[in-house]
């Protein structure tokens, strides 16, 4: 790929992700989660093994497609880069997904009666209603079971971990892969979504998935940690408080991923995370994070500014990562020519 066609087209996807969101019909990554679907049903078997080959397909699938359509376009830079740019915002999620947390807050806003703390005897039952409808599009919580002060919690533990399933680990494997790196990622995270549950029906099939998911995540996730660390004065907080909570609490977090970007994200926004949670497949226990009060209302608003700084801090370094490895290829290349 040309020197700058890579970083331009990341530059492009970003932006287009910031002006439009989610494309609104025929998503790329809707119709990839029907296929895996349609694949699941045909080849489901309680085995590891049966997962991991659906795993291999459909993941080793994605990036040779995209490792096939590079090529054809491969030595034409302005095809290069609206690939990259098509590509990156196919997958970024980044928009959407800080939309959502921010109409969670608001939702919870209007619940609460005037000035009043959040507190279920003061809150409307159809504004109530109407935030808990909202849960689904930010995690897989039964929003049932959660209150105003729950809804808050899970929105701020989304929005940290989402940041960097939906932005940043596209954007560091467009950066070093392009477009195989970009759709290879998201493929893996969309089937960690999908099966990577330890329900009675996935504990052994979706393990690949599972596993695979925390390999290809372990450098975004860290990356994002540093990040929130470096912006936590933005939103209030302390670097050191957010380092502090990750040195402390991210290894007891059951997600080797999870962990850095919850508690760093905790240690920034002042707060504690972790405690019950209960999804559709169960209710786990998970440890605390941080050393604060438990999230409310206002701390969700806080927690959307630092994930769309993240976004926006992590979308500049993926840009200048590729536009240096382009250079040092062109600059390799061209002492080899000059040595022979």
């Amino acid at each position: 790929m040309r020197t700058g066609a890579r970083a331009a087209g990341l530059m492009i996807g970003i932006a287009a992700d910031a002006a439009f969101g989610d494309p609104r019909r025929g998503h790329p990554v809707a119709g990839f989660g029907a296929v895996a679907a349609a694949l699941e049903r045909r080849v489901y078997r309680d085995s590891v093994g049966a997962g991991a080959g659906y795993a291999a397909v459909l993941a080793g699938g994605a990036v040779l497609g995209g490792a096939a359509v590079a090529r054809l376009v491969r030595g034409r830079a302005a095809a290069e880069t609206a690939l990259v740019a098509v590509s990156t915002w196919a997958v970024l999620g980044g928009t959407s997904l800080i939309g959502e947390g921010a109409a969670l807050a608001h939702a919870l806003d209007d619940a609460a009666l005037g000035d009043a703390a959040l507190d279920d005897a003061a809150l409307d039952d159809a504004a109530l209603d109407a935030a808990r409808a909202r849960i689904p599009s930010l995690c897989a919580r039964d929003p049932q079971l959660l209150d105003a002060d729950g809804m808050a919690r899970a929105g701020v533990e989304s929005l940290a971990e989402n940041t960097s399933d939906a932005v940043v680990g596209p954007l560091v494997w467009g950066a070093f892969a392009g477009v195989p790196g970009l759709l290879g990622y998201r493929a893996v995270n969309t089937l960690d979504a999908m099966v990577g549950y330890r329900s009675p029906r996935y504990d052994r099939f979706g393990r690949a998935s599972a596993r695979l998911d925390d390999v290809v995540n372990l450098l975004p996730a860290r990356v994002t940690a540093l990040l929130t660390v470096a912006l936590a004065p933005a939103v209030g907080g302390s670097p050191s408080a957010a380092l502090r909570a990750w040195r402390r609490d991210a290894a007891g977090h059951p997600s080797p991923n999870a962990g850095p970007v919850e508690a760093t994200a905790a240690g920034a926004l002042g707060l504690r995370l972790g405690g019950t949670t209960t999804y559709a497949h169960g209710t786990e226990e998970r440890p605390s994070l941080g050393s604060g009060p438990a999230p409310t209302t206002a701390d969700l608003h806080r927690a959307a500014r630092l994930s769309r700084l993240v976004a926006g801090a992590s979308g500049a370094l993926a840009v200048l990562t590729a536009w240096g490895l382009g250079r040092s290829r062109v600059m390799r290349g061209v002492r080899g020519c000059l040595s022979r």
